[in-house]
Order: structure tokens, then C-alpha cells, then sequence
């Protein structure tokens, strides 16, 4: 059995209202998740009430702010401090600030549009003709036993 998702586009800029909102409808926080695109960032915001989850999605630019939803929900703070020390994306009023060190990383920001290398897209194969394959009945230097 599947729970159904709803995926709702939101403007960053109403990702607070939007969230009290599902506080007052006694929504849970299941998590904050980042994806890294080729010049942005994705966040998703999943939660659930009832067994229905509904995800808020919005992207961001390297740079942007984001503003912080643990005012509402305190145990955000751990999502958001982990989105800004692993992606870099600047999350401002995080009720605790880690100020970048809730990790330790060989690298600062390691999945940072700067840091991460997306793989180039297949690319299409052409349409020239097909050339057709020679077949042999076995290896072409193979002595042949004649007796």
C-alpha cells in the first residue's frame, strides 16, 4: 500500500505562512530535503498528517536566502543546519545556528552547485544507417588440423 503525495510549487517567500498553516492543521515535519540541479538548488518539505503527505518544493539560487521554519517547528533547525553546511544554501533566523559546523567535511560545502559535477545527459544516438556485422565460424587464426 502506497501513501498518497501531493507536490505543491510554493514561492520561497510564502514558505512560512504556508507552513503555520500545516502546523495549525496538525501536520508533522517528516524532513527537509536538497537537491543539488545544474545552477540551483531543489528543497522539498515533506509532511504528513493522517497517512498523506504533502510536499512543498521551491528553487533557489547559489546565494539566496531561505528563511527558517523552526520558529514553528523546533527540530528543523537539524535539517536546515545540515542543508547550509553540506549544500551552502544560506538559511537565515534558524532558531540554533550551528554558523557551519554541525559537520566536519574534508570539503566546505560538499554538494554545492560550485562542488558538485553533474554527469552531461546521454546524448541521442544519431541516425545514420546500421552497418551490418561479419560473421566467421571461429577464430581467424586458429591452425586447422588435417590429417
Amino acid at each position: 500500500m502506497s501513501e498518497p503525495q501531493e507536490i505543491v510549487a510554493v514561492d520561497k517567500s510564502d514558505l512560512v505562512g504556508i507552513v503555520a498553516e500545516l502546523f495549525a492543521e496538525n501536520y508533522r515535519l517528516v524532513q527537509i530535503g536538497c537537491s543539488t540541479l545544474p545552477d540551483a538548488y531543489e528543497l522539498t518539505y515533506s509532511f504528513d498528517r493522517e497517512y498523506r503527505f504533502k510536499n512543498l518544493r521551491f528553487t533557489v539560487v547559489e546565494g539566496e536566502e531561505v528563511p527558517s521554519i523552526s520558529v514553528i517547528y523546533p527540530g528543523a533547525f537539524l535539517y536546515e543546519n545540515e542543508i547550509h553546511d553540506l549544500f551552502g544554501v544560506v538559511i537565515t533566523h534558524i532558531a540554533v545556528d550551528y554558523r557551519g559546523t554541525l559537520y566536519r567535511t574534508a570539503l566546505s560545502t560538499p554538494f554545492s552547485v560550485s562542488n558538485v559535477k553533474l554527469p552531461e545527459p546521454p546524448k541521442q544516438k544519431s541516425s545514420a544507417p546500421a552497418v551490418k556485422a561479419e560473421t566467421t565460424s571461429g577464430p581467424a587464426d586458429t591452425p586447422v588440423n588435417q590429417e
